[in-house]
């Protein structure tokens, strides 16, 4: 039995250099053990206090997310998994169900000393696996922290756009309906007859209210003048008086300006005027509307461009910090704003432009704003203070939240790869890592500073 065992590990790529005795002591000292399909090689939560090697069989890879189990991989026959010399793994994150009857050569970390200390080739060929294991974890946990960002960019895209596109399908309904009714009042209108002198008078009024454009009037105020306007209407003939004064106080008409145009146009010609002037109003408010509403929409995608920097080189350039802050902050406004967090912005006005990778910067601030909504989430004071200044030749950035803090005992770990406080399927523990490394490609530093109520992240970035 042990020397089948040893032919079968021989036969791993691995293990094929291994000298036979070394083989041995591995046989020796593991147990193999038969584990049924539909069984479990290891569950999330348990320790990892043994390496398998799997000698048949294979296992589907799961992990927990949304109280939901995903399969992320698989480990296939001559598989080594589990706990590996030097590895800092010490719990399970996810599942390893058979998908077949297996055999799976067991050997408990306990003895890991003992082969460091005399099994030296043995020793190194489990260092390369994980050195391996550590490669392809690490990219397939940066695959995902990609796609968590891209879904995040996405959703807060779909509910940006929506109250924009939703304004200008609704006033291109309005708009199309409105017009509609213009032939029916176009008719009464070039029945009437009016000289040059008083058609001045009535459209100059006009054109000028349209010119100053739409006014914000204080509630209070506009409610009375819109009764006001709506009485004057009525008493004038004009029926759905209130509907119009809307248009009307909207564009800043008075009861003297109404009576300014009653008193240039013949009395039984007062009603098709001024259905015609509201007409125009509120054809100019619906084009106002879709205007806006496309322009906010125009503006979104501009600092998506921005952001995501897609018509540029991957190169090295001046740029605006703000810009890309403010960016972000566009990306990210439906968290800020579901959240109702207070964003403050203490920026330096003439603050240098620095050499920076723009899109890589982009995601500094995506992965600390974003860590900053999180840690506000369940703060009395929901405050986000961003502040630039320059410091001879350097340019710092600070990144603070009111949140409840890091706590003592990990601030040492925040940085490092894979680390994360967050549940399953809210982080990956990448992001802080990523963070670190873009800095430093930047010849800067990233520090932290951390109490409950405040937590600041202190970037120094080069101006060369």
């Amino acid at each position: 039995m042990v020397y089948q065992i040893i032919e079968r590990l021989l036969e791993i790529d691995q293990l094929k250099e291994v000298p036979r005795n070394q083989l041995e002591w591995l046989v020796e000292k593991s147990d193999c053990r038969s584990v049924k399909q539909g069984d479990y090689l290891f569950k999330k939560g348990a320790p990892i206090d043994k390496m398998y090697i799997i000698l048949h069989g294979h296992f589907i890879l799961k992990i927990q997310q949304n109280n939901q189990f995903r399969v992320i991989g698989s480990l296939e026959e001559k598989a080594i998994t589990g706990a590996l010399p030097y590895s800092r793994a010490s719990i399970a994150t996810g599942i390893a169900e058979a998908a077949e009857n297996a055999e799976v050569l067991a050997l408990d970390k306990t003895y890991f000393k003992e082969m460091i200390t005399d099994y030296h080739e043995l020793t190194t060929a489990f260092v390369h696996v994980m050195s391996t294991r550590i490669r392809h974890f690490t990219k397939l946990q940066q695959q995902n922290d990609k796609m968590m960002a891209l879904g995040k960019l996405s959703a807060g895209l779909a509910h940006e756009l929506n109250n924009p596109s939703g304004a200008v399908i609704r006033s291109a309904r309005m708009l199309r309906k409105h017009l509609a009714l213009l032939p029916e009042e176009f008719k009464k209108v070039i029945k009437i007859k009016i000289d040059d002198q008083q058609l001045d008078i009535v459209t100059d009024l006009l054109f000028d209210k349209i010119k100053d454009g739409v006014q914000h009037i204080p509630l209070m105020e506009k409610t009375d003048r819109e009764d006001s306007i709506a009485s004057w209407l009525e008493e004038h003939d004009f029926n759905d008086g209130y509907e119009a004064a809307e248009n009307f106080v909207d564009f800043n008409f008075t009861e003297e300006d109404m009576d300014t145009i009653a008193e240039q146009v013949n009395g039984k010609d007062l009603v098709p005027v001024v259905n015609w002037l509201n007409q125009v109003l509120a054809t100019e408010k619906l084009v106002n509307e879709i205007e806006d509403a496309s322009q906010r929409i125009n503006d979104l995608v501009k600092s998506v461009k921005s952001y995501t920097h897609m018509d540029q080189a991957p190169e090295k350039q001046p740029a605006n910090i703000h810009t890309g802050i403010d960016n972000t902050l566009t990306m990210l406004n439906h968290k800020l704003k579901k959240a109702h967090i207070n964003v403050i912005k203490k920026y330096q006005e003439d603050l240098p432009k620095p050499m920076i990778y723009i899109s890589e910067l982009n995601q500094v601030w995506t992965n600390l704003i974003d860590n900053a909504i999180d840690a506000l989430e369940d703060a009395e004071h929901k405050n986000l203070e961003i502040q630039t200044k320059q410091d001879g030749s350097f340019v710092k950035i600070n990144i603070v939240d009111s949140g409840k803090g890091i706590p003592d005992e990990v601030k040492d770990q925040i940085f490092d790869p894979f680390f994360t406080t967050k549940a399953i399927g809210k982080g990956t523990g990448l992001g802080l890592d990523i963070v670190q490394q873009i800095i430093s490609q930047h010849n800067g530093t990233i520090d932290v500073d951390s109490k409950p109520g405040r937590t600041e992240f202190k970037i120094c970035i080069p101006i060369a």
